[in-house]
């Protein structure tokens, strides 16, 4: 069974699709994409800088392929509000409705198509997540990395921030196995219908998600 699925994922990987036609369809859909949403971001993004005192584009480094470190760019939903110790507030006490709004919409999600042009990102594979969760991966998690990171996933067609890490990775290690033009295709779809209604935003109780800890060791039985 092992060596059935081993030979599955490499056929996946080593297709003309993963090899090629994936690049390819991302820079077919991304760049029109870009541009044609242009006025939709320039407006977002002046609501976005609104809210944060002139500042609309948040930066920061997430591993990509094999792990390796890059500058995604998505539009600043949270404000920098802090107590009086100077410590940032909680992500709830930090996300306006604006910022909400923006990211049930996932319109805060526009300046990643500059990421999938560049070739940080592709349309569809597991998201970029913290480089401070490298570590914490279990060596079938960190197989997550041997795909370009995408705008959407197989996770987040099937939970996206509602369901637990352990699911998610379980998904994006799926994916990694099963990569094609067809899936690619059908999370696309998904992603549109997810996108229009607003689902799995968030995880139960939480204004955003909860932070990775590393998945508890598996259970011994006597």
């Amino acid at each position: 069974m092992a060596e059935a699925t081993q030979h599955s994922t490499l056929n996946a990987q080593n297709s003309f699709y993963a090899r090629c036609g994936k690049r390819l369809l991302d820079l077919a859909l991304a760049a029109p994409l870009l541009l044609l949403t242009l006025p939709l971001l320039a407006g977002a993004a002046a609501l976005a800088a609104a809210q944060n005192r002139g500042r609309w584009l948040f930066r920061q480094q997430r591993p990509g392929l094999h792990g390796r470190l890059f500058t995604l760019y998505k539009l600043q939903t949270m404000t920098d509000a802090r107590d009086a110790a100077g410590h940032l507030l909680p992500d709830a006490e930090r996300l306006p409705r604006l910022g909400r709004w923006l990211r049930a919409t996932s319109l805060d999600e526009l300046p990643q198509l500059w990421n999938i042009v560049r070739g940080d990102l592709s349309l569809v594979g597991p998201r970029p997540l913290l480089p401070e969760y490298l570590p914490l991966y279990s060596p079938t998690q960190a197989r997550r990395h041997e795909v370009r990171p995408g705008l959407t996933g197989w996770a987040q067609v099937n939970g996206r921030n509602a369901i637990s890490w352990e699911e998610k990775f379980a998904y994006d290690v799926w994916y990694v196995d099963h990569l094609s033009w067809r899936l690619d295709l059908a999370i696309l779809w998904r992603t549109a219908g997810r996108v229009l209604r607003g689902s799995g935003i968030t995880a139960p109780g939480q204004a955003t998600t909860t932070a990775f800890r590393g998945s508890p060791p598996p259970s011994v039985s006597s």
